[in-house]
């Protein structure tokens, strides 16, 4: 079941489109059981495989950023330039994942009725070089 809200949504989609004005890109929304985005250069050449995650608080309050370790896996099984967003309130932080470093450990958050899969096994993140932060204008 999935239980991603209209405003989960609109938060998606502010974060993807933040990231692909940045060099100009479009992107491509992919079906409910992949990971979230195809993004071209403004050629329109495929680049990049995109995974948005919602954050609920600033930029600054948003570590350690959490993603389900399924989400890594998937990603990282397209190949081309896997990118992770964190989508927060006032801006989205972004890096390659195979560029990162995290501690992985069971977690996710409070269950919900009808939901198999809030708590697993997850990765998080801390604070990093490699990760980039655009604000939100």
């Amino acid at each position: 079941m999935r239980l991603e809200s209209e405003e989960d949504l609109r938060r998606e989609r502010k974060a993807i489109e933040t990231f692909v004005k940045v060099f100009k890109g479009s992107y491509k929304k992919l079906g409910p059981d992949d990971i979230d985005y195809r993004v071209f250069d403004k050629d329109d050449k495929l680049v990049s495989y995109v995974e948005v995650k919602g954050r609920l608080r600033t930029i600054s309050q948003a570590y350690p950023l959490p993603v389900a370790l399924q989400k890594i896996v998937k990603l990282s099984a397209k190949r081309l330039n896997p990118v992770m967003i964190w989508a927060c309130e006032d801006g989205i932080i972004y890096g390659k994942i195979h560029e990162l470093y995290g501690t992985l450990r069971w977690g996710g958050i409070p269950k919900r009725d009808g939901s198999y899969n809030d708590n697993e096994l997850m990765a998080y993140y801390e604070p990093q070089k490699k990760l980039k932060y655009i604000k939100y204008v």
